[in-house]
């Protein structure tokens, strides 16, 4: 039987980019599912006959169900050909979607969103773990980069392009969903080469959880989403008061999105010639400048404080979409052969630090905290998160240097 990396060597051959375009794809389509809805809950509450809040809740289901079933089913389904466990979990994410937009009643909506978010959990962490069995070593950045960045693209550009689709009727971005879901699992069936790993046990599988340093780990993907949506939860309350509300606040989330995928293709490129370990030591010292200064910079009158809320903002986006990468490449470095269990832990901790982190900043602007001071908050949360990645950083630097 061939070793892990005789399987990678092949795949190497074997997955060009076409495939990781289709794969690009598939997670450009779950991007616009996980935030289009966030910005249409009036209308789906009137449609659904449900309060606001109630419809609040078909995005909070969709969280903590792909938290909760992504790390069991990445277990549990680990011993699967890759393709097919792709192109299954891109199947029931599409049906639930297809459910959500065809639902009549809330509950036949809510019980769409739990269907696709089993699916879309199973998709995210399938889809990395594939991609870093089938590249070569020096080529994973760009290639991690590359899948991530179809879900960036779907903030920048999916998003607002749903939004403004859904201002006639919010089912209409689910149907775009469907669309660019189903267009992927064809292409993926085409295109995609099939991948076997060598079979492991449930509790070879599982044996990263058995690691203190890796757990330790996925606190650091916890710290830096807390910080991201501890601030961009309320940037329009940090920055809009500054740059106008309307068009101009479109304007600035759209650079914002523009920005993180830049952020994504510089850190991709980056981790394939530095240790990982290394490179999220980087973005965390960018974003505790950026959160450090920016408190500063908020404080000048005038034209002075807009540029320095811009400026804040937009190093953010660099920041905050150049983490992911090399966080997905220190984590399968630490534990190979178990990588779709460690993406789709990577998802739970991200998942748990966007909900802590928009948490934290309501809570703390119920108390009376002015929402410039959110910059000061995410500063010691990311100065926390610091502490904790040089803590397990030598030995993930190490595995990072042998992968």
């Amino acid at each position: 039987m061939r070793d892990v990396e005789g399987e990678r060597a092949d795949g190497a051959r074997g997955a060009g980019v076409g495939a990781l375009v289709w794969l690009a794809v598939a997670t450009f389509s779950m991007g616009i599912d996980g935030y289009v809805l966030a910005g249409l809950l009036p209308q789906i509450a009137d449609d659904l006959s449900v309060g606001p809040a109630a419809a609040g809740q078909l995005m909070a289901v969709f969280a903590l169900t792909s938290a909760l079933a992504g790390p069991v089913l990445g277990a549990l389904t680990g011993g699967w050909e890759r393709k097919a466990t792709i192109v299954g979990a891109l199947g029931v994410f599409v049906i639930g979607n297809l459910v959500v937009a065809l639902a009549p009643t809330y509950a036949i909506a809510m019980t769409g969103r739990v269907v696709s978010a089993l699916g879309g959990a199973l998709l995210n962490a399938v889809i990395s773990a594939y991609v870093v069995a089938k590249t070569p070593p020096e080529r994973r950045g760009r290639a991690l980069s590359l899948i991530l960045g179809g879900w960036l693209t779907a903030t920048a550009l999916g998003v607002p392009l749903g939004l403004l689709l859904g201002q006639s009727d919010w089912r209409i971005p689910l149907f775009l969903v469907v669309a660019v879901g189903s267009a992927a699992l064809v292409g993926i069936l085409l295109r995609v080469p099939r991948l076997r790993l060598p079979p492991r046990s449930l509790r070879e599988t599982l044996q990263p959880l058995r690691e203190p340093r890796l757990l330790a780990a996925l606190v650091v993907p916890v710290g830096i989403m807390c910080a991201s949506y501890l601030c961009f939860t309320y940037a329009t309350l940090i920055v809009g008061p500054r740059v106008g509300g309307g068009l101009v606040m479109v304007l600035v989330m759209f650079c914002y999105g523009l920005l993180s995928l830049v952020g994504n293709v510089l850190t991709g490129r980056l981790t394939d010639r530095r240790p990982p370990v290394q490179v999220v030591t980087g973005i965390l010292g960018l974003l505790i400048a950026s959160a450090l200064l920016g408190s500063l910079g908020l404080l000048l009158p005038g034209a002075l404080g807009t540029v320095a809320a811009i400026v804040w903002f937009f190093a953010c986006a660099v920041g905050n979409g150049g983490s992911g990468v090399p966080l997905q490449a220190r984590l399968s470095a630490m534990a190979p052969d178990s990588a779709a269990l460690v993406f789709a832990l990577n998802g739970s901790a991200m998942a748990l630090g966007s909900a802590l982190g928009s948490g934290l900043g309501g809570a703390a602007l119920e108390i009376g905290v002015a929402p410039d001071r959110l910059l000061l908050i995410s500063a010691v949360v990311l100065a926390a998160t610091m502490l904790v990645h040089l803590a397990v950083g030598p030995r993930s630097a190490a595995s990072a240097l042998r992968a």
